[in-house]
């Protein structure tokens, strides 16, 4: 490769005058959209319509703006340098969200579009009490107030990589941009600008893959090169969980944790719930499967081409990036950076995948802290209009709060693993009182809460512990190997000897593959919630909505309120008897 590094890591070649009007282009229409649907579209004269769209979307925009969401610049850039590092058992992924989608298909969606609900935490009112359907909500706060900011962080990098200019000054603006055409354009606004990012989305990734193949020599170069460096590694059936991914974590992992960001999210049933019919949502539902499907093997490839161009010159081990996760954008300067208008619409991808998934985050969280928090204290005759500013109102407080928590983003390692583990401790609670409430008519009210509680704090010391590991040198992620034998001899090295430090290993639990905390906190929430209910009073299921449980126990639960129908009439006739 050609393209040389300063040892401070900045590309020398930034952006052009054309690459920065295309990313102002992106920009400036995610503004208008929103200022459209604000201003100048039908008026949105109910909270209901200004969440839900009115419930006139069409199956496709939805489904590209779920694929927008659930991917986010976290995939774009994460996901190729953890391929170019540990290799592509990530890739096996796409096998979990197909279950996912069958899962989510037949079980959980069909709850959610027959209740019709606006925050998804109604459903734990409705199934459960109050109580746990305000713990619920506030689960979901903590994850996404974790998670918001990783998503603002991500194309902050690449701007810094390609423009030069600080860090957090790109954050801000990001923030504030995406706040503004959220907050003023409602749930509709959301789904058009992740329509219209998604599309630059794409298309910027598969341009890239297109020169990269070209530069390499093709596909089957860029095969052989990975399979010489031991990238290529599908089939590791090490059933051990404490593996940071082999062929079992990847597949039973991320289908659970797949199943919590779109089959229980307040955001993607948002979505779900704006289409007109249970079948559009469903049809929604399978684009999205194939969508996430693409954007991960676009990634994979990227993490490919990556290792393909720099086998012999690793740009992390010779500080060519500050940032592992600045990897992504250094090759696509490399290969691209002397073609007019290319860096530009690669990095509005990034952009576009990141405000995506903020704005749809940012509008559920309104969503949810408006009608779990704030609703039951204003009166019932509130005007429409009042509650849309209060709404509104809470969405700009969500982006000042996340974007000062970007600060503390700054300080953590791989976006990738970070997102994972963090949404892992509140998404296995989460998924675990849905599913509890829809698959076990017998559980209650006492074992959800004990449950839920058991499985945040256990999740919680887990990740905190993990991450305390990593940061302390105790738990070590192997890399594969990488070379700089190839690189340049104007590139400079700095090598330090140091002795090896015998450290303490972590304790075992720290250890877990953090694949797994979303399913770890769903079996603990389970398994603690059917052992309380076990021994305390049981639910009245004569008294419940059989749409609260999913389609299968919905036909049992029915039968058996008829049953229980007839026992009270023939116990009635034999008392008057």
């Amino acid at each position: 490769m050609n393209f040389t590094q300063d040892i401070s890591g900045v590309p020398e070649r930034l952006f052009g005058w054309l690459d920065i009007v295309l990313f102002l282009m992106m920009l400036a229409l995610s503004t208008l959209i929103g200022i459209y649907f604000g201003f100048c579209g039908k008026k949105e004269e109910t909270p209901k319509e200004y969440l839900h769209g009115g419930k006139t979307m069409r199956t496709l925009p939805v489904a590209v703006s779920l694929v927008s969401s659930a991917v986010s610049g976290i995939t774009l850039m994460g996901v190729p340098t953890e391929v170019y590092r540990f290799g592509t058992a990530y890739g096996l992924m796409v096998f979990s969200t197909v279950l996912m989608g069958i899962i989510v298909n037949y079980f959980y969606l069909p709850v959610f579009y027959d209740l019709q609900l606006i925050s998804t935490y109604e459903y734990f009112e409705l199934r459960y009490n109050h109580t746990v359907r305000k713990m619920g909500s506030v689960l979901y706060t903590l994850y996404l107030l974790l998670l918001i900011p990783i998503v603002v962080y991500v194309p902050a990098i690449v701007f810094t990589q390609v423009i030069g200019i600080n860090l957090h000054f790109i954050t801000v603006g990001t923030s504030i941009l995406c706040t503004f055409y959220t907050m003023i354009g409602g749930l509709k606004a959301v789904v058009w600008t992740d329509f219209l990012q998604g599309v630059v989305m794409v298309a910027a990734n598969i341009v890239v893959i297109i020169i990269g193949l070209i530069k390499i020599g093709g596909f089957g170069n860029m095969w052989t090169l990975n399979e010489e460096g031991g990238r290529i590694d599908f089939f590791n059936m090490n059933p051990s969980p404490f593996t940071r991914m082999t062929f079992w974590n990847v597949i039973i992992g991320f289908t659970f944790s797949y199943i919590s960001i779109i089959g229980v999210n307040q955001g993607m049933v948002q979505k779900f719930m704006s289409v007109p019919t249970l079948k559009q949502a469903k049809r929604s539902l399978a684009l999205c499967v194939m969508g996430i499907i693409l954007i991960k093997f676009i990634s994979c490839t990227t993490g490919l081409l990556i290792y393909a161009a720099y086998h012999e010159c690793d740009p992390i081990e010779s500080k060519a990036v500050k940032r592992p996760d600045q990897l992504t954008t250094y090759y696509v300067m490399d290969i691209a950076g002397h073609i007019p208008g290319l860096p530009g619409l690669f990095v509005a991808g990034i952009f576009s995948a990141a405000l995506s998934s903020m704005s749809s985050m940012l509008n559920s969280l309104g969503a949810t802290l408006f009608e779990d928090f704030v609703r039951p204290f204003i009166s019932k005759s509130t005007s429409d209009e009042t509650i849309n500013k209060i709404i509104k109102f809470i969405i700009v407080l969500i982006g000042v709060v996340c974007l000062l928590l970007v600060f503390v983003v700054d300080k953590f390692g791989s976006v990738l693993q970070l997102a994972i583990s963090t949404g892992g401790v509140t998404s296995g609670a989460t998924l675990g009182l849905f599913t509890f409430g829809m698959f076990y008519p017998r559980g209650n009210t006492k074992g959800a809460l004990a449950g839920s509680i058991a499985s945040l704090l256990t999740l919680g010391w887990i990740a905190f512990g993990a991450q305390t590991a990593i940061a302390n040198g105790s738990l070590k992620q192997p890399y594969l190997p990488t070379s700089v034998q190839g690189c340049e001899s104007n590139v400079t090295f700095i090598q330090t000897l140091t002795n090896e430090e015998v450290v303490d290993e972590p304790f075992i639990l720290f250890q877990v593959s953090f694949v797994y905390y979303t399913l770890i906190g769903l079996v603990i929430m389970m398994v603690v919630g059917a052992v309380v209910s076990h021994f305390t009073e049981p639910p009245e299921l004569d008294k419940m909505n059989p749409k609260l449980f999913t389609p299968i126990v919905r036909k049992y639960v029915i039968r058996k309120q008829e049953e229980m129908k007839k026992d009270a009439v023939r116990t009635e006739l034999l008392n008057l008897n």
